[in-house]
């Protein structure tokens, strides 16, 4: 029998929210609910929607439509809603309109607290200054902007007026933004002027200008900083009156979002998401997942520019809730900052990652066995698969051995979860739990067949509201990129495994998709930046196992003639790859190889370099056309 670490009380079991759900579909468990909600997917989500009580202005007339065929699915046709009213505008026009919407503190100690009256005020402000400045429903508006009341505000404002909002991570290079605005052409761009990182400001604006400059738009708005010759935010918002910008009513499959996500080959992928198929699944899933009860308070510390963003923001929200959202470093001043932010704010549920709780652990134990986390009822994770230590060293320090660790997975191109715990199930560690409600998920060999444990292709066999729409611009690389493994099957590019028990896992990425602490970026990107040194003639891009990140990027590169590797031109390379990808995504080595492993037609082996430096069987190598270069790179360890 597995050896779980979290088995759910039984008034747990009985005040959940999945319980609640299970209740109202007539079910007795959350193992029916599961059970249910694909047995009869279009069923259980009508069902599910209309508990959730999202305010739509006109219900639908059908629930799915796979008339295009599954990769194209359609949701809720005819349904009419406005995913900004749903989230912010009925609780402001409501009961709720006094009711805390949103917390935010600062590096500095600095908190504000907004109503959901203010933030629909504020969201209505910015929504006129788009129209005024001409931003049409269907235009796209990137949001540069760390966790805070702009980033939210402009998030809502861009659904509110029917524009397209693009989250963009604001680590970021000018390169990295400038790919993203060139992609979808975007017309207007709201950034921050700064962050602060442990006392120090950290330019933003001068980034998004160098990225600009390269992938011009139309209107640059900025946030603090006096606008520096850009549109001032606080200016721009102030003057408008609300009531100027009415809530423009949507059909259900109208874009909402486009979120980037970075794949094996080629430029960062823009998956499409609607307003009502994102809604349903995030509403739900947030629900779940931090089971949302009245008076809750929920954080993730996470950044808008990730999908996790998004997902706190929407999910609590459209739950009526408090997000709580911090802007700064978790261990500044000091290591047990995060810790003091959930005492402070009596925060019920906390997301994290385990690269942040690996380094938070190196602390020891007496930091948040000194604050008062006894609001406290349950931890998230997500982003990348645990390791046991850190894992039980959360649950039992941090949390006493009495807050589960709700562990999900899911993707930018998924909007949502995958996989995912319940409060209500018993927990193993690093556990994944099942497969959250409506998700038909399997684990495939690479001949289709289903797994038990064994590990495989993570795959989803039947459609979701959250999927994306395709790639903005991009319809066929969709197609190739999670329809082509196995036809009619979403294969996702992670390793899983499904125990005899029904406890899942996640393993790391199937695909080259590198995860440095929980941020997924192309190895191409990386290989892009080191092959325009005219010194570099070829390069590769891995990640490898660290303590603390989960992954560190190692990259190899092929000198040209006469080259040399010192530390001089060590040192411009990193230059040039923290130039393109910011230094959030600076790599742990930098090795020179004599050559890199190909197949006969000419694709790097990014799995043998891998399996290389770490000196482990690199499995098949027969479409290999140098096996050398294997013996080679083994050497570099």
């Amino acid at each position: 029998m597995p050896a779980y670490l979290w088995q759910p009380p039984a008034d747990v079991v009985d005040a959940a929210q999945s319980t609640a759900l299970a209740r109202h579909l007539g079910l007795a468990s959350y193992a029916e609910l599961l059970e249910q909600s694909v047995a009869d997917p279009a069923a259980f989500w009508d069902a599910t929607v209309r508990w959730l009580d999202l305010g739509w202005e006109r219900d639908w007339d059908r629930v799915l439509d796979e008339s295009a065929g599954i990769a194209w699915a359609r949701w809720f046709d005819g349904g009419r809603l406005n995913l900004a009213w749903s989230c912010v505008g009925r609780h402001a026009e409501g009961e709720a309109a006094d009711r805390i919407a949103l917390v935010v503190e600062h590096e500095d100690g600095a908190v504000e607290e907004h109503t959901y009256a203010a933030l629909w005020d504020e969201t209505r402000r910015l929504g006129a200054a788009l129209r005024r400045l001409g931003v049409e429903p269907g235009d796209r508006v990137a949001l540069v902007l760390p966790m805070g009341l702009e980033a939210v505000a402009a998030l809502y404002a861009c659904a509110l007026t029917g524009a397209i909002g693009v989250p963009i991570f604001s680590g970021f290079s000018a390169s990295a933004i400038a790919t993203r605005l060139a992609d979808c052409a975007v017309s207007a761009v709201i950034a921050q002027d700064h962050t602060v990182r442990r006392g120090r400001p950290v330019p933003v604006r001068e980034t998004v200008e160098a990225a600009v400059a390269q992938a011009p738009v139309a209107h640059v708005i900025v946030v603090g900083g006096e606008g520096h010759g850009h549109h001032d935010y606080r200016a721009l918002v102030d003057r408008e009156d609300p009531a100027a910008c009415p809530v423009l009513w949507v059909e259900a499959e109208t874009p909402v979002l486009v979120c980037y996500t970075s794949g094996t080959t080629g430029q960062p992928k823009g998956a499409v998401h609607v307003h009502g198929g994102l809604l349903a699944k995030l509403a739900l899933e947030a629900r779940l997942a931090c089971d949302l009860r009245a008076g809750d308070r929920a954080m993730w510390f996470t950044d808008m520019g990730w999908i996790m963003g998004p997902w706190i923001t929407i999910g609590v929200h459209a739950a009526g809730r408090t997000m709580v959202c911090f802007d700064g470093a978790p261990d500044w001043p000091g290591p047990d900052r995060l810790w003091r932010l959930a005492e402070r704010h009596r925060l019920t549920f906390l997301g994290v990652s385990p690269t942040l709780v690996r380094a938070l652990a190196a602390h020891g134990d007496e930091l948040p066995r000194a604050a008062d986390l006894s609001a406290l009822r349950s931890f998230g994770s997500t982003g990348e698969p645990w390791n046991p230590e850190p894992y039980t060293w959360l649950f039992a320090v941090v949390g006493g051995g009495t807050k589960p660790i709700i562990n999900i997975s899911g993707g930018t191109e998924i909007g949502a979860v995958i996989l995912g715990c319940d409060v209500t199930m018993p927990l193993e560690a690093c556990s994944l739990g099942r497969p959250v409600p409506g998700m038909a998920v399997d684990v495939l060999d690479a001949d289709g067949a289903s797994l038990t444990d064994a590990v495989g292709e993570l795959v989803i066999r039947a459609p979701f509201p959250s999927m994306t729409r395709g790639l903005w611009n991009a319809p066929d690389r969709y197609l190739e990129a999670y329809w082509s493994r196995y036809p009619g099957i979403w294969t996702h590019g992670d390793w899983a495994t499904r125990t005899a028990e029904g406890s899942w896992f996640l393993h790391g990425r199937s695909d080259d998709t590198l995860n440095v602490a929980g941020k997924r970026v192309g190895p191409t990107e990386f290989e892009s930046a080191l092959v325009a040194d005219p010194a570099v003639t070829e390069a590769c891009a891995v990640g490898l196992p660290h303590p603390v990140k989960g992954e560190a990027v190692h990259c190899l590169v092929v000198l040209a003639p006469g080259a040399v590797l010192d530390e001089e031109a060590e040192a411009r390379l990193r230059g040039l790859l923290e130039a393109d990808l910011g230094p959030a995504f600076r790599p742990e080595r930098i090795l020179a190889a004599p050559e890199l492993p190909k197949t006969r037609s000419q694709k790097v082996m990014r799995r043998a370099v891998r399996a290389a430096l770490l000196g482990e069987d690199p499995g098949d190598l027969s479409t290999l056309e140098n096996p050398s270069a294997i013996e080679a790179i083994a050497t570099l360890r």
